[in-house]
């Protein structure tokens, strides 16, 4: 039987726990992808500082300069790169920041990078997030005709955690765009 006082602490317990919805992120709108990416890089390379793509990748310090943005909110299934469909709503907000950009310069490049929580093993994470980032793009350019010479991926793994812990955190779990053509020669 239910007793007032335990009511009102399952509530309070209720209460303290972060929803569920509060706890998925809300997919940016293409408007606010696009002026991230579009935003003054926040440094200028002389031409003979540029850098390969590979070494782009490669280079964390050249990624924390470029213009870029976190998606957190395009939901994989557990140990899963699959896209479902329903979640072709969310990437069209990308597809069309993506579009609109393009329109604009030709030459623009995004790299799609891939990031997962530490559950699991490095080399695990490692394949399942070159996995999400390749089934992103693949998603752009098949459903949402995105041209794919202007997207390279990436795989991250755990590598660069947004919050730092072994323990299982959708904030991990993620994609981030990043524009990369002021770095490469």
């Amino acid at each position: 039987m239910l007793t007032r006082r335990t009511f009102a602490v399952a509530m309070t317990a209720a209460l303290a726990m972060p929803s569920l919805a509060s706890a998925q992120a809300t997919t940016p709108s293409a408007a606010t992808i696009e002026r991230q990416l579009e935003a003054p890089p926040k440094v200028k390379l002389r031409p003979n500082q540029r850098v390969t793509i590979r070494e782009f990748k490669r280079r964390p310090d050249l990624r924390r300069m470029a213009r870029s943005i976190d998606i957190q909110s395009i939901n994989f299934a557990f140990g899963s790169a699959a896209i479902s469909e329903s979640q072709y709503g969310k990437i069209e907000n990308i597809a069309d920041a993506l579009d609109r950009i393009l329109r604009r310069d030709r030459r623009a490049r995004v790299l799609i990078e891939g990031h997962t929580d530490a559950v699991g093993s490095f080399q695990s994470n490692q394949i399942l997030s070159e996995q999400r980032a390749a089934s992103l793009k693949r998603t752009l350019v098949r459903e949402f005709g995105v041209p794919g010479h202007a997207l390279e991926t990436v795989g991250y793994g755990e590598e660069f955690l947004l919050v730092p812990t072994q323990n299982e955190n959708w904030r991990n779990r993620r994609v981030t765009l990043r524009r990369f053509d002021d770095f490469i020669r």
